[in-house]
Protein backbone atom coordinates (compact mmCIF):
# COMPACT_ATOMS: atom_id res chain seq x y z
CA UNK A 1 0.00 0.00 0.00
CA UNK A 2 1.01 4.08 -0.78
CA UNK A 3 0.47 5.09 2.90
CA UNK A 4 0.74 4.09 6.72
CA UNK A 5 -2.60 2.68 7.71
CA UNK A 6 -4.19 3.69 10.88
CA UNK A 7 -3.22 1.17 13.83
CA UNK A 8 -4.92 -2.15 14.13
CA UNK A 9 -5.31 -3.83 17.60
CA UNK A 10 -5.16 -8.03 17.41
CA UNK A 11 -9.04 -7.73 18.54
CA UNK A 12 -9.88 -5.23 15.63
CA UNK A 13 -8.13 -7.41 12.90
CA UNK A 14 -9.78 -10.40 14.05
CA UNK A 15 -13.22 -8.16 13.68
CA UNK A 16 -12.09 -7.04 10.19
CA UNK A 17 -11.58 -10.76 9.25
CA UNK A 18 -15.03 -11.95 10.60
CA UNK A 19 -16.55 -9.11 8.75
CA UNK A 20 -15.32 -9.86 5.79
CA UNK A 21 -12.54 -7.74 4.97
CA UNK A 22 -9.91 -8.89 2.59
CA UNK A 23 -12.63 -11.89 1.43
CA UNK A 24 -14.73 -12.30 -1.57
CA UNK A 25 -14.48 -11.83 -5.16
CA UNK A 26 -15.55 -9.64 -8.04
CA UNK A 27 -18.10 -6.96 -7.14
CA UNK A 28 -18.46 -9.55 -3.46
CA UNK A 29 -14.90 -8.27 -2.74
CA UNK A 30 -14.21 -6.40 0.30
CA UNK A 31 -10.40 -4.47 0.36
CA UNK A 32 -8.63 -4.93 3.74
CA UNK A 33 -7.73 -1.10 3.39
CA UNK A 34 -10.47 1.57 2.43
CA UNK A 35 -9.48 5.34 2.24
CA UNK A 36 -11.20 5.51 5.44
CA UNK A 37 -8.48 3.51 6.99
CA UNK A 38 -5.34 5.60 5.99
CA UNK A 39 -4.35 9.04 7.31
CA UNK A 40 -6.02 12.22 5.36
CA UNK A 41 -3.19 13.50 4.36
CA UNK A 42 -2.45 12.54 0.32
CA UNK A 43 -4.48 11.66 -2.57
CA UNK A 44 -6.60 8.92 -2.56
CA UNK A 45 -9.71 8.05 -5.13
CA UNK A 46 -12.79 5.82 -5.05
CA UNK A 47 -13.76 5.04 -8.49
CA UNK A 48 -16.13 2.60 -9.95
CA UNK A 49 -15.23 -0.56 -12.27
CA UNK A 50 -17.85 -1.79 -15.03
CA UNK A 51 -15.89 -5.41 -14.77
CA UNK A 52 -15.83 -5.42 -10.86
CA UNK A 53 -19.38 -4.18 -10.30
CA UNK A 54 -18.37 -2.31 -7.36
CA UNK A 55 -16.26 0.63 -6.09
CA UNK A 56 -12.42 0.40 -5.61
CA UNK A 57 -10.38 2.00 -2.81
CA UNK A 58 -6.95 3.89 -4.20
CA UNK A 59 -4.75 5.14 -1.76
CA UNK A 60 -2.37 6.98 -4.27
CA UNK A 61 -2.35 8.38 -7.47
CA UNK A 62 -0.03 6.24 -8.63
CA UNK A 63 -2.16 3.35 -7.73
CA UNK A 64 -5.00 5.02 -9.49
CA UNK A 65 -3.14 5.17 -12.76
CA UNK A 66 -2.03 1.00 -12.36
CA UNK A 67 -5.71 0.43 -11.52
CA UNK A 68 -7.27 1.92 -15.21
CA UNK A 69 -4.59 0.26 -16.81
CA UNK A 70 -5.71 -2.95 -15.13
CA UNK A 71 -9.49 -2.50 -16.09
CA UNK A 72 -8.51 -1.78 -19.52
CA UNK A 73 -7.18 -4.72 -20.19
CA UNK A 74 -9.66 -7.30 -21.96
CA UNK A 75 -7.37 -10.15 -19.92
CA UNK A 76 -8.06 -9.24 -16.45
CA UNK A 77 -11.03 -10.17 -15.23
CA UNK A 78 -11.18 -9.42 -11.29
CA UNK A 79 -8.79 -6.87 -9.25
CA UNK A 80 -8.37 -7.05 -5.61
CA UNK A 81 -6.88 -4.10 -4.34
CA UNK A 82 -5.36 -3.82 -0.79
CA UNK A 83 -5.29 -7.44 -0.69
CA UNK A 84 -4.07 -9.06 3.01
CA UNK A 85 -1.56 -11.14 3.19
CA UNK A 86 -2.38 -13.91 5.97
CA UNK A 87 -0.91 -12.49 9.41
CA UNK A 88 0.82 -16.34 10.42
CA UNK A 89 2.71 -16.73 7.46
CA UNK A 90 4.20 -13.26 7.39
CA UNK A 91 5.07 -13.83 10.72
CA UNK A 92 6.62 -17.14 10.01
CA UNK A 93 8.49 -15.25 7.35
CA UNK A 94 10.13 -13.11 9.36
CA UNK A 95 10.82 -15.25 12.21
CA UNK A 96 12.60 -18.33 9.54
CA UNK A 97 14.99 -15.59 7.65
CA UNK A 98 15.65 -13.03 10.66
CA UNK A 99 13.20 -10.19 8.69
CA UNK A 100 11.25 -7.20 11.03
CA UNK A 101 7.90 -7.73 11.24
CA UNK A 102 5.64 -4.61 10.40
CA UNK A 103 4.37 -4.06 14.33
CA UNK A 104 2.47 -0.89 16.13
CA UNK A 105 2.85 -0.78 20.00
CA UNK A 106 3.79 -4.28 20.08
CA UNK A 107 0.72 -5.53 17.85
CA UNK A 108 1.47 -7.40 14.28
CA UNK A 109 -0.06 -5.31 11.69
CA UNK A 110 -1.84 -7.12 8.51
CA UNK A 111 0.13 -6.63 5.49
CA UNK A 112 -1.95 -6.01 2.01
CA UNK A 113 -0.47 -6.25 -1.70
CA UNK A 114 -1.78 -3.46 -3.64
CA UNK A 115 -3.84 -5.72 -6.74
CA UNK A 116 -4.34 -9.17 -6.65
CA UNK A 117 -5.39 -9.55 -10.37
CA UNK A 118 -7.30 -12.55 -11.83
CA UNK A 119 -7.04 -13.08 -15.45
CA UNK A 120 -8.09 -15.11 -18.49
CA UNK A 121 -4.34 -16.34 -19.61
CA UNK A 122 -4.02 -19.52 -18.62
CA UNK A 123 0.15 -19.05 -18.48
CA UNK A 124 -0.48 -16.55 -15.69
CA UNK A 125 -4.04 -16.63 -14.36
CA UNK A 126 -3.18 -14.66 -11.38
CA UNK A 127 -0.36 -12.31 -10.57
CA UNK A 128 0.39 -9.67 -7.56
CA UNK A 129 1.87 -6.30 -8.21
CA UNK A 130 2.53 -3.71 -5.33
CA UNK A 131 3.08 0.14 -6.23
CA UNK A 132 5.84 2.04 -4.72
CA UNK A 133 7.05 5.73 -5.76
CA UNK A 134 11.28 5.43 -6.71
CA UNK A 135 11.89 7.39 -3.95
CA UNK A 136 10.41 4.35 -1.57
CA UNK A 137 12.80 2.28 -2.24
CA UNK A 138 15.84 3.78 -1.30
CA UNK A 139 14.48 3.48 2.21
CA UNK A 140 15.91 0.37 3.75
CA UNK A 141 12.54 -0.31 5.78
CA UNK A 142 10.59 -0.34 2.69
CA UNK A 143 12.68 -2.52 1.19
CA UNK A 144 12.94 -5.47 4.06
CA UNK A 145 9.23 -5.05 4.16
CA UNK A 146 9.06 -5.63 0.23
CA UNK A 147 11.42 -8.90 0.76
CA UNK A 148 8.44 -10.12 3.25
CA UNK A 149 5.66 -9.64 0.55
CA UNK A 150 8.45 -11.14 -1.93
CA UNK A 151 8.62 -14.60 -0.73
CA UNK A 152 5.08 -14.63 0.83
CA UNK A 153 3.56 -15.00 -3.32
CA UNK A 154 6.98 -16.83 -3.86
CA UNK A 155 5.72 -19.72 -1.60
CA UNK A 156 2.40 -19.70 -2.85
CA UNK A 157 3.40 -19.48 -6.54
CA UNK A 158 1.60 -16.43 -7.87
CA UNK A 159 4.37 -14.14 -9.55
CA UNK A 160 5.02 -10.88 -7.94
CA UNK A 161 6.44 -7.49 -8.95
CA UNK A 162 7.17 -3.68 -7.80
CA UNK A 163 5.36 -1.03 -10.00
CA UNK A 164 6.82 2.48 -9.77
CA UNK A 165 5.92 5.45 -12.24
CA UNK A 166 8.17 4.86 -14.46
CA UNK A 167 6.77 1.50 -15.44
CA UNK A 168 3.48 3.51 -16.16
CA UNK A 169 3.17 4.34 -20.17
CA UNK A 170 2.95 8.46 -20.43
CA UNK A 171 0.68 8.25 -22.80
CA UNK A 172 -2.08 5.50 -21.29
CA UNK A 173 -1.73 7.46 -17.94
CA UNK A 174 -2.88 10.92 -19.89
CA UNK A 175 -6.15 9.15 -21.86
CA UNK A 176 -7.03 7.27 -18.69
CA UNK A 177 -6.59 10.30 -16.71
CA UNK A 178 -8.69 11.98 -19.43
CA UNK A 179 -11.78 9.53 -19.54
CA UNK A 180 -11.72 8.63 -15.70
CA UNK A 181 -13.73 11.82 -14.39
CA UNK A 182 -16.66 10.04 -16.83
CA UNK A 183 -17.04 6.78 -15.40
CA UNK A 184 -20.52 5.98 -13.67
CA UNK A 185 -21.82 3.15 -11.83
CA UNK A 186 -25.45 4.42 -13.93
CA UNK A 187 -25.40 4.97 -17.79
CA UNK A 188 -28.25 7.40 -18.69
CA UNK A 189 -30.43 5.46 -21.08
CA UNK A 190 -30.71 7.95 -23.53
CA UNK A 191 -26.48 6.92 -23.83
CA UNK A 192 -27.32 4.06 -26.61
CA UNK A 193 -28.76 6.12 -29.02
CA UNK A 194 -26.12 8.47 -28.87
CA UNK A 195 -23.45 5.63 -28.96
CA UNK A 196 -25.87 4.37 -32.71
CA UNK A 197 -25.51 8.03 -33.77
CA UNK A 198 -21.46 8.34 -33.11
CA UNK A 199 -20.99 4.96 -34.96
CA UNK A 200 -23.37 5.76 -37.74
CA UNK A 201 -21.12 9.38 -38.16
CA UNK A 202 -17.80 7.46 -37.68
CA UNK A 203 -18.70 4.81 -39.99
CA UNK A 204 -18.82 7.09 -43.08
CA UNK A 205 -15.97 8.95 -42.17
CA UNK A 206 -13.50 6.34 -40.79
CA UNK A 207 -10.06 8.10 -42.29
CA UNK A 208 -10.85 11.42 -40.30
CA UNK A 209 -10.17 12.41 -36.59
CA UNK A 210 -12.39 11.65 -34.40
CA UNK A 211 -11.91 15.51 -32.97
CA UNK A 212 -12.93 16.37 -36.14
CA UNK A 213 -16.02 14.19 -36.71
CA UNK A 214 -17.26 15.50 -33.27
CA UNK A 215 -16.98 18.75 -34.38
CA UNK A 216 -19.00 17.50 -37.66
CA UNK A 217 -21.88 15.30 -35.61
CA UNK A 218 -22.49 18.30 -33.38
CA UNK A 219 -22.56 20.73 -36.11
CA UNK A 220 -25.28 18.02 -38.29
CA UNK A 221 -27.23 17.46 -35.33
CA UNK A 222 -27.64 21.20 -34.14
CA UNK A 223 -26.12 20.26 -30.89
CA UNK A 224 -23.82 22.87 -28.96
CA UNK A 225 -20.02 22.25 -29.29
CA UNK A 226 -18.15 20.12 -27.55
CA UNK A 227 -21.52 17.91 -26.71
CA UNK A 228 -20.66 14.82 -29.55
CA UNK A 229 -16.86 14.92 -27.40
CA UNK A 230 -18.84 14.66 -23.84
CA UNK A 231 -20.92 11.95 -24.78
CA UNK A 232 -17.94 10.13 -26.80
CA UNK A 233 -15.86 10.45 -23.69
CA UNK A 234 -18.85 8.71 -21.82
CA UNK A 235 -18.87 6.27 -23.52
CA UNK A 236 -15.15 4.88 -23.94
CA UNK A 237 -14.73 5.78 -19.86
CA UNK A 238 -17.88 3.15 -20.05
CA UNK A 239 -16.40 1.01 -22.26
CA UNK A 240 -19.05 0.93 -24.76
CA UNK A 241 -16.40 2.13 -27.09
CA UNK A 242 -13.16 0.67 -26.73
CA UNK A 243 -9.40 2.13 -28.58
CA UNK A 244 -6.00 1.14 -27.74
CA UNK A 245 -4.73 2.93 -25.28
CA UNK A 246 -1.15 3.18 -26.14
CA UNK A 247 -2.45 6.04 -29.00
CA UNK A 248 -2.97 9.21 -28.56
CA UNK A 249 -6.48 10.13 -28.23
CA UNK A 250 -6.29 13.34 -30.17
CA UNK A 251 -4.18 11.18 -33.11
CA UNK A 252 -7.21 8.93 -33.60
CA UNK A 253 -9.56 8.12 -36.32
CA UNK A 254 -12.91 6.93 -36.94
CA UNK A 255 -11.42 3.57 -37.86
CA UNK A 256 -9.77 3.83 -34.79
CA UNK A 257 -12.36 3.17 -32.09
CA UNK A 258 -14.26 -0.42 -31.77
CA UNK A 259 -18.13 0.44 -31.04
CA UNK A 260 -19.52 -2.36 -28.84
CA UNK A 261 -23.69 -2.07 -30.14
CA UNK A 262 -24.69 -5.73 -29.54
CA UNK A 263 -24.46 -4.75 -25.48
CA UNK A 264 -26.34 -1.61 -26.74
CA UNK A 265 -28.90 -4.18 -28.27
CA UNK A 266 -29.18 -6.48 -25.04
CA UNK A 267 -29.36 -3.24 -22.82
CA UNK A 268 -32.57 -1.90 -24.50
CA UNK A 269 -34.46 -5.27 -24.43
Amino acid sequence: MSRAPRFFTQEQISKRITSGHGQGMGKDYQPWLTIQDVPSHGVSHRIYSHKTQRVHHLLSNLELYVFLILDWSSSVQDIREQFPLNLDDTKEICLEHGLRHPSIQGSDQVMSSDFLIDTNNKNKPQFVIQVKPLKELLKERTIEKLEIERRYWALKEIPWSIVTEQNIPTTARKNLEWLSPFVTEHIDPDIWDKLHLISYYFSKKPSVSIIKLCKEVDVQEGTTAGTTLQYLRILIANRLIKFDIQQPFQKLKGSDLEFDLEVSYVANQ
